[in-house]
């Protein structure tokens, strides 16, 4: 039976084990951790086209940082907000704009060709690079990029996307850093971004 002097000293043990424990867990959900091993997690070699016909593959990616959204042009809401304010930071950085990678990266190939991209995308800054390619080489980079993607059936026979909503914020190596975050004004997050450069 513990007496009055040590049941204090096991309680206040206790609980700042606990503390470390949950602070460990909170930085590593929060990414404060992302250094340790996920990096490596996110991304990996790829072979894509851009709206103009270009091949395009994981060496792009080098010199610049980069940011990436999956989404898809039939997409009603989340692909043109996400769009719209990613080029709303990339006109906030100026001329620094030229110096950055900004790709919208298809989840539905099928009706996602170079074509369909480069008319959707002319409704955003130019700078935006849209990426299709064949089924596979969609599928696995959203495998690498640990992207959920799925088709589902809507009532009249088409179909939507659900899918992952962020923005992926890779350095000038081609790792991932950490979602981008656009809940912010366009001069911030283009701050943030020329950080990177």
């Amino acid at each position: 039976m513990m007496d009055r002097t040590t049941r204090p000293l096991v309680i206040v043990g206790a609980f700042a084990g606990s503390l470390v424990v949950g602070l460990v867990l909170m930085l590593w959900a929060l990414g404060g951790l992302r250094n340790v091993a996920a990096p490596a997690a996110i991304g990996g070699p790829f072979q894509l086209t851009d709206q103009t016909g270009q091949t395009v593959t994981e060496k792009n990616l080098q010199g610049h940082p980069t940011l990436i959204f999956f989404g898809f042009t039939h997409c009603p809401d989340v692909c043109p907000t996400s769009l719209f304010e990613i080029s709303e930071v990339l006109r906030a950085m100026g001329k620094d704009a030229d110096r950055v990678n900004a790709y919208f990266i298809s989840v539905d190939p099928e009706r996602d060709t170079a074509a369909a991209m480069k008319d959707y995308l002319s409704s955003f800054d130019p700078h935006l690079k849209g990426l299709t390619g064949s089924p596979d080489a969609v599928a696995k980079v959203i495998s690498d990029y640990r992207v959920y993607a799925k088709k589902v059936p809507l009532k009249d026979g088409d179909y939507t996307m659900d899918h992952t909503a962020l923005i992926y914020l890779m350095d000038r190596n081609g790792k991932f850093v950490a979602p981008f975050n656009l809940k912010r004004t366009p001069e911030q997050a283009a701050e943030d971004l020329k950080h990177y450069l």
